[in-house]
């Protein structure tokens, strides 16, 4: 019998499905024969696995070639599935020992000299296939990055088919071994740059230590972006799930070239804002990916001028915003990636960004300001936390030699008013302010009673919704740990009320 196995992985997604590659080879034409719902980049692989297999000094079946990818109802596209073909191919033809590749997970794409490129979903697929048990896996150089961080799993990575058939073979020759996986270095932007702007660097604080949404209106020039670019550096460092579950994103999407596998350096996300609905959330026709707002998990998701943004795009936020999930609907099925973001607006006052202070520079009409700041939804709206406006810098902040507070210092407080946060809530199911079950604030978290009088009034004269009225008294906990205080009070609450409604008049 000239048959040969190997293991594979296809992701729908996150999740990781074991693929059985079989290959016959029978007597009869010369044929080559895909089955088990390949997609065209998979259909493809028998011209790329020919060719590498004969560049590289193999012999070619010149027979029947049956190749049969398990579960057949599964669909698998990619072309991460040619390396275990071939090596399939090689046992069922006798070329190779079926033991050599047993119990290991095969993935990698093949060029037509034998090459192995790299591919994306690595990492996820990695996990998947320790989930199921395998032990052992080989992989491209290229995603030897990834395979450093599963400890528990033998990773060897190859460059060319020869030299892993030769391993194979003989034992002999070198793998590239995963490197250790160790905090690497990287170079923070640092808010001691930011000159003046107290209460938007403040307002940065606050979002970073509960996880609040932030909105910064303010003219051309105020220093939006520069605050919101460096929100990433005083959030805390990811946790190793945490760095698993990012790396697993970017891997999936392919933008593990623009972030290292191992960084622990929470995400910041920018799309322009004429990006489309599918780049925000992700989609796809037959292969789905993630978008920004699943890229942007565990860190930032910033959207500059995003007034500017298409219609429906800034409101396709409204799920991920609530549920920290978005939900994919295709015929291939559905998707749920992981959106757990801080998210981040800027926007000008007005078109022509020149009304702040007393507007003598703008001109824009009443309406075209009022129409301008309108495109951002009320729905959206009462989803974002804090509204602060950014006044432009004086000269007298210009001029000051003194540096404002470092990142490493803020940091240091949010950490603090973290730590006290994640006692609180212990064995609850959620660390952060943000996360605060609406049930919780009518019950173990209510602010004192003058607070809670505060609201109330505010909720009956219809300035709050009932989201709003939670998202204060969230907000309020926040104010309460940076400051040392273990119940919100009337102070914090009106402060908190001040900040959600203080950016638009």
């Amino acid at each position: 019998m000239s048959l040969g196995r190997s293991i594979s992985m296809g992701l729908v997604g996150l999740a990781g499905n074991t693929v059985i590659v079989e290959v016959d080879i029978s007597d009869g034409l010369p044929h080559y024969n895909l089955l088990g719902l390949p997609d065209a980049a998979l259909t493809e692989s028998r011209d790329r696995v020919r060719a590498a297999l004969t560049n590289s000094g193999e012999s070619w079946p010149n027979r029947k070639v049956t190749v049969s990818l398990s579960p057949a109802w599964l669909p698998k596209s990619g072309s991460s599935f040619d390396l275990a073909i071939a090596l399939a191919i090689l046992v069922a033809h006798g070329q190779l020992p079926q033991d050599s590749i047993d119990s290991t997970l095969i993935l990698g794409e093949l060029s037509l000299d034998g090459t192995i490129r790299g591919v994306n979903g690595v990492l996820p697929a990695l996990i998947a296939g320790q989930r199921d048990g395998i032990k052992k896996a080989i992989i491209p150089v290229t995603n030897i990055g990834e395979g450093a961080l599963l400890e528990s799993m033998n990773v060897l990575a190859f460059t060319t088919l020869s030299q892993l058939l030769l391993f194979l073979r003989t034992g002999s020759g070198e793998s590239v071994l995963p490197p250790m996986n160790s905090e690497q270095a990287e170079t923070f932007l640092d808010f001691e740059d930011v000159a003046g702007q107290s209460l938007a660097r403040f307002g940065a604080e606050v979002a970073a230590t509960g996880g609040h949404h932030l909105l910064l209106i303010g003219p051309p020039g105020a220093g939006k972006t520069m605050i919101a670019s460096r929100i990433p550096t005083i959030l805390p460092l990811l946790t190793s799930d945490q760095t698993l579950e990012v790396t697993a994103l970017h891997s999936v999407a392919g933008t593990l070239s623009q972030r290292s596998p191992m960084s622990r350096m929470p995400p910041i996300v920018a799309p322009h804002h004429s990006a489309t609905r599918v780049s925000m959330v992700g989609g796809g026709s037959h292969v789905i990916r993630p978008g920004a707002c699943s890229l942007a998990h565990h860190g930032v998701l910033f959207i500059d001028e995003a007034p500017e943004c298409a219609t429906g795009i800034l409101d396709s936020l409204r799920q991920p915003l609530e549920s920290g999930t978005i939900t994919i609907a295709r015929s291939v099925g559905n998707i749920t990636f992981p959106s757990q973001f801080l998210l981040v607006l800027a926007a000008n006052p007005c078109p022509c960004g020149k009304f702040t202070g007393r507007g003598l520079g703008c001109s824009c009409s009443s309406l075209q300001v009022r129409r301008y700041l309108g495109k951002l939804s009320g729905p959206l709206m009462d989803r974002i936390d804090m509204r602060i406006t950014v006044e432009p810098v004086g000269r007298t902040d210009i001029a000051s030699t003194e540096l404002g507070e470092s990142s490493a210092v803020i940091a240091q407080r949010v950490l603090a008013a973290r730590s006290v946060a994640r006692e609180r809530f212990a064995g609850r199911g959620f660390e952060l302010n943000s996360a605060i079950p609406a049930r919780s604030l009518r019950t173990d978290f209510k602010p004192d009673r003058s607070a809670m009088n505060f609201l109330h009034d505010h909720l009956d004269r219809q300035l709050l919704t009932a989201r709003g009225l939670h998202k204060v008294i969230r907000l309020s906990w926040t104010l309460a740990d940076l400051t040392g205080r273990n119940q919100p009070t009337l102070a914090d609450v009106m402060k908190a009320y001040t900040l959600r409604e203080g950016g638009i008049s």
